[in-house]
């Protein structure tokens, strides 16, 4: 499933699109668009399905080999093979997690195309219609995940295992690891005072009764709002039941095309949103968000608690440990010792890139520090909860780029195993299921050099 799960996130978009791609190559070049080339129990594979999956790698940026078209085809018989077993199983994917996943892969498009309407006048489709059309798609490809799951839920490794593993990788094939950085902060964020959030009501009321006596929401959006995702186009959101927090959507759901909201609150801040239209639960909305921001008193005693934690940790007054306790309110990392975890693996370590897409703040903060030291106070913005405040950033670790061994790359190497292991008991379980399953190939993929003996169990 590696193969494939690589390529699904643009699933839908190549799938839209190929069927065209096909049928005007087929004007010019007299070729067949399209036929079967394997057939897995009651399921059949098209060529349109491989080469939308070759489509999606080229676009994905993956180097083409010369064996990829054999590789997609395993893996889409891989994928029926798992469907199949699921439904003998009576594996039950809900209506909800279909329509979770389903929303998660328009997102997906939306984003790369624009927006929800230039989806549409793309594909020449309603979003429901092309739910619809999709739905059995994404049905199956969580049946085979869960089946895949159920194969798999129960491998673990022993430190025994690992280190055979470790064993038989050749020497020239140990991977490079490159310098991974661990990092600790405390952080302050100034009070926000009743006063202070009274002011943000104030003004957003005051923004509402102005577009009520005629001035446009749109343009009180670009000027005012604080949403950096919606402002800069007037406001404007277009998403589906789920995908905002429960009191924006209450507030929603609750108005009709052109209503709009009272102030109301959630933890961004005061919103009013204004219904554009609706579809189910789909639909298209303006917001204005204003959030309540600490006066200037405020960010100087932060400041001051933060220069004074500074000179006690300096002056071995009291430990890191002991400093987190005190003076850290962010929930993120006041419990962990002010650890800071990678949000991209959900490790404690990073690497550049990771860095780059997520905090490159720290970076520059440590570049120059050694392993234990701490940096100065300084301003610091909370890029998931848009929150500022001040921080001290302690460097844990920072590790030389090495060859992977067991001493500091363990967790890494326990994983391989654990994968390696895992890849085992699925071939074991697709040789055991391809002898019992109708299988039949194409002649023009008979000559395919597979992984697995479909050729050979072929009925």
């Amino acid at each position: 499933m590696i193969f494939y799960k690589q390529f699904l996130i643009k699933f839908i978009l190549f799938a839209f699109s190929i069927g065209c791609q096909l049928s005007v190559s087929a004007q010019y070049e007299g070729i067949v668009v399209d036929k079967i080339v394997a057939q897995v129990g009651d399921n059949i594979i098209l060529l349109s399905d491989i080469e939308s999956q070759k489509q999606q790698a080229v676009a994905s940026g993956i180097k083409l080999n010369p064996n990829i078209q054999c590789e997609i085809l395993e893996q889409l018989m891989y994928q029926e093979l798992l469907v199949n077993q699921a439904k003998l199983d009576s594996l039950v994917i809900s209506d909800e997690q279909v329509d979770a996943e389903m929303e998660n892969r328009i997102r997906v498009i939306e984003n790369q195309i624009g927006s929800r309407q230039e989806m549409e006048k793309f594909y020449g489709k309603t979003v429901n219609e092309i739910k619809d059309e999709f739905r059995q798609v994404i049905k199956d490809k969580l049946l085979g995940d869960e089946m895949e799951h159920n194969i798999t839920k129960d491998i673990t490794v022993t430190p025994k295992e690992v280190q055979e593993f470790y064993a038989t990788i050749p020497a020239d094939s140990i991977p490079l690891i490159n310098s991974q950085l661990s990092f600790q902060q405390i952080v302050y964020y100034p009070a926000i005072t009743k006063e202070d959030k009274k002011l943000a009501y104030d003004k957003l009321s005051e923004i509402r009764t102005n577009i009520q006596n005629g001035k446009s929401f749109e343009t009180q959006a670009r000027i005012h709002s604080m949403d950096p995702g919606s402002a800069a186009d007037g406001g404007k959101i277009e998403a589906s039941r789920g995908m905002m927090v429960p009191q924006f959507e209450a507030a929603l759901f609750s108005l009709q095309p052109g209503e709009i909201s009272d102030v109301f609150e959630t933890a961004y801040g005061y919103h009013i949103v204004k219904l554009v239209s609706r579809k189910g639960d789909d639909y298209i909305c303006r917001h204005i968000l204003i959030s309540p921001e600490f006066n200037a008193l405020e960010l100087t005693k932060a400041a001051a608690l933060m220069d004074s934690c500074y000179t006690k940790l300096n002056k071995k007054q009291l430990t890191w440990d002991e400093a987190v306790i005190r003076y850290s309110n962010d929930e993120s990392t006041m419990q962990n010792k002010g650890i800071i975890t990678n949000p991209i693996t959900g490790e404690q370590t990073w690497d550049m890139e990771d860095l780059n897409q997520v905090d490159q703040q720290i970076f520059l903060i440590t570049d120059a520090m050694e392993k234990g030291d701490i940096s100065q106070p300084n301003l610091y913005m909370n890029i998931f909860d848009h929150k500022q405040g001040i921080r001290i950033v302690r460097l844990m670790d920072r590790t030389e780029p090495h060859r992977a061994n067991l001493k500091q790359d363990y967790a890494l190497i326990k994983r391989a195993a654990e994968n390696d292991k895992k890849q085992r008991t699925i071939n074991n379980w697709i040789s055991g299921k391809i002898n019992n399953a109708y299988i039949r190939i194409d002649e023009d993929y008979r000559s395919c050099t597979f992984k697995n003996n479909w050729i050979k169990n072929e009925n």
